[in-house]
C-alpha cells in the first residue's frame, strides 16, 4: 500500500471517497449479516467513516483500522469523543468505549488484535487498492478471521482502463478469485449508479455500478 499517497490525499483533504451520510448499503443489509447483539466488527481502512458511528449506535462493538493519524483524530473529535490513546505493537491505539481504532498498517494487524471479531464491514478497503495489494489483503484477512466471521463487501464496476484509480474497479471474478477458496460469497446487489455521480461522469466512465456481497467464513 503506498502509504505516502493516502498521508498526502489526507493532509490536503481530497478525501472524496468520505460520505457525509451513513451508507445506504449497510443501512439496507448489514442485517443480513444476522450478527449477535454486541458483537465485534473489524472496518479495515475506515478513516474517519460516518459508519463507524452507526455500527456503534447499534450496540456493536467496532475495531477500526487506518493508515492516517489526521483521520482517526478526526473521527473522535467530531463524534465527541476523548480517546485512550496508547502504543500498541506496531499501532497507536485510540479508545473510547466500544470503539477502538488502530493507526497504522493494516498488514501489520494479528490475530490476538483482532481476537472477538466476527464480522467486517468493507465499503472503501478493497477498492483502495491496487490489484498486488488486494490479493495480499484478501489474504491477510483471511488468515486473521476464522468461521463463522462474516463480511459486508462493497465494490464497484467500471472500464479500469477509462479511469485511474483509487477507487479501482474490482470485478465478480475477481471477488471471487480472492476469497471463494475460503469464504461462501452470495451477491446481494448490482445497482447502476452512473447518473447518480457526476464526478464519475465528467472522468469520462461509460459503465459504473456498485455491488454487495455477504461473505461467510467457510
Amino acid at each position: 500500500m503506498n502509504e505516502a499517497f493516502w498521508h498526502e490525499r489526507w493532509s490536503r483533504n481530497e478525501i472524496g471517497f468520505h460520505l457525509s451520510e451513513v451508507n445506504p448499503y449497510l443501512l439496507r443489509y448489514w442485517s443480513s449479516l444476522g450478527l449477535p447483539d454486541g458483537a465485534r466488527v473489524l472496518v479495515p481502512l475506515c478513516g474517519k467513516s460516518l459508519d463507524m458511528a452507526w455500527l456503534l449506535s447499534q450496540g456493536f462493538a467496532v475495531l477500526g483500522v487506518e493508515l492516517s493519524e489526521k483521520a482517526v483524530r478526526a473521527f473522535f473529535d467530531e463524534q465527541g469523543l476523548v480517546p485512550e490513546v496508547e502504543p500498541a505493537g506496531a499501532f497507536l491505539r485510540f479508545r473510547a468505549g466500544a470503539l477502538e481504532i488502530l493507526c497504522g498498517d493494516i498488514f501489520a494487524l494479528t490475530a490476538e488484535q483482532v481476537a472477538g471479531c466476527t464480522a467486517v464491514y468493507d465499503r472503501a478497503a478493497l477498492i483502495a487498492l491496487p490489484p498486488d495489494a488486494r490479493a495480499r489483503y484478501a489474504g491477510h484477512l483471511g488468515e486473521l478471521l476464522q468461521a463463522p466471521a462474516r463480511q459486508l463487501l462493497i465494490t464497484i464496476e467500471y472500464p479500469q482502463e477509462q479511469m485511474d484509480g483509487p477507487p479501482f474497479c474490482v470485478a465478480e471474478a475477481e471477488v471471487s478469485s480472492l476469497y471463494g477458496p475460503g469464504w461462501q460469497i452470495t451477491r446481494l446487489l448490482r445497482e447502476d449508479v452512473l447518473q447518480q455521480n457526476r464526478k464519475f461522469l465528467e472522468r469520462g466512465l461509460g459503465r459504473l455500478e456498485e455491488c454487495v456481497y455477504r461473505l461467510e467464513r467457510r
